[in-house]
């Protein structure tokens, strides 16, 4: 007997019918029309159903910490930082934790099952490491939660940078990251860069680093770690962050810039919420959008996925965990309008992050983890226009989350009782 017979639905490509068969946390089949003893049936009414969302950039440390100690009133990403230095002294393992927990328990119910979250190592006590190396440990039966030593304050810029970020790993930190463009000089950004992607490929680590988060067609370190990922031999393993600058760069120096970024096997992550929100900031108008080039990084062969990066916190005082939202914002400031578009952007927080976080057992194939969601949508398309509600989240066969169908009921003479916000068919 099977654990679990999910029978009529959709799949993300498009195949209708379908079921999905589960034994022991696995998915053991996917056909159309299969009827098997199982203890439990899940019909899915022709819904979309999709492997569950990632994050493949986040902010753990920082979030639901709105307000702390004050409120960013500018809304640049550099009164951000400095409000950040003010929290870092207030901050409590405790209250931090908390904090991280609650997140997770918004993201289970949105159907975000792996985050990879930065984690300040800029601080000696390293209080945020180690708070959110307990959160990972805590959230392990029911979410992936992947960490980044991120160095906020500059690697070479804050005083024992590097001791500090070796010691983070050396604590079980999962990820090299950076923030070049945040040193003091494009040199010592150029340094970083090099440095840091040499501790990763000795110790065997991933990189993800902050690039270019910033309006200024002139910086470039996108290019430096391009270049340091294939010198290493390092392809597949390297993220680049936000690389916003990309969005101010002249094209002759992008249509360069494209195909190294592609033959160096880095990844791009876009955070559409945030940099949209604090880029721009010293344009009177026109105002500049202030993400990188989604649709051309694609046609270029680079994974590009979509991160939510913050919640609530001293950058962003918006979000609840829901990456469709995400890729809502994603497509329209890329004008990703088109079907393939829209699609692109659901692979973004789904398929692509994936491969960003090197997730193994990922998918809806046989043999893949059942870890999957239920949407109020019968396709990718519908499942962003309207944020679908997660009828159904699943982890390894064990149903973590539920949310209601979401209706309206409408009294109007001669009409239907209810609307789903769904075009009719048939």
């Amino acid at each position: 007997m099977l654990d679990l017979l999910v029978h009529d639905a959709t799949l993300p490509d498009g195949r209708t019918g379908m079921s999905i068969a589960v034994q022991d946390g696995r998915i053991a089949e996917v056909t159309a029309g299969l009827d098997a003893p199982a203890a439990e049936k899940l019909d899915a009414q022709g819904f979309l159903v999709t492997p569950h969302f990632i994050d493949p950039h986040f902010h753990m440390d920082a979030t639901l910490s709105y307000g702390l100690p004050r409120v960013n009133e500018s809304g640049t990403l550099l009164e951000g930082i400095a409000l950040w230095g003010e929290l870092k002294p207030l901050l409590t393992a405790e209250a931090l934790i908390e904090r991280a927990l609650a997140y997770c328990d918004w993201a289970v119910a949105k159907g975000l099952l792996a985050i990879r979250s930065h984690v300040d190592t800029s601080d000696p006590s390293l209080l945020a490491v180690d708070a959110l190396l307990e959160v990972k440990r805590r959230v392990a039966p029911y979410l992936d939660l992947q960490l980044v030593a991120f160095p906020q304050d500059g690697v070479l810029r804050s005083p024992a940078g590097v001791e500090n970020l070796k010691r983070s790993l050396d604590k079980g930190v999962d990820v090299v990251g950076g923030i070049p463009h945040f040193e003091r000089t494009m040199a010592d950004g150029a340094a970083s860069v090099k440095l840091l992607c040499e501790i990763a490929a000795e110790r065997g680590k991933l990189v993800d680093m902050h690039c270019d988060e910033s309006d200024d067609p002139l910086s470039r370190h996108i290019e430096t770690l391009a270049f340091e990922a294939q010198r290493l031999g390092m392809q597949g393993r390297v993220t680049g962050s936000h690389c916003t600058s990309m969005h101010s760069m002249d094209n002759y120096y992008v249509s360069k810039l494209l195909p190294l970024i592609a033959e160096s096997g880095v990844g791009v992550v876009s955070n559409p919420l945030i940099n949209i929100t604090l880029q721009g900031r010293h344009d009177t108008y026109p105002k500049r959008r202030g993400m990188t080039r989604v649709p051309e990084l694609t046609a270029a062969g680079v994974n590009v996925a979509f991160g939510h990066d913050c919640v609530m916190d001293p950058w962003y005082g918006m979000g609840s965990g829901d990456m469709l939202e995400v890729a809502h914002m994603g497509l329209h400031v890329a004008q990703m309008t088109s079907q393939h578009g829209i699609r692109q952007c659901f692979d973004a927080v789904t398929v692509n992050a994936a491969k960003v976080f090197h997730l193994e057992g990922y998918g809806l194939e046989a043999g893949c983890d059942a870890s999957f969601v239920l949407l109020q949508a019968r396709d990718p398309v519908e499942a962003i226009r309207l944020r679908a509600a997660r009828l159904k989240v699943y982890r390894k066969g064990r149903l973590l989350a539920e949310t209601p169908a979401a209706t309206a009921a409408l009294h109007l003479p001669g009409r239907a009782a209810e609307t789903g916000w769904m075009i009719p068919r048939g």
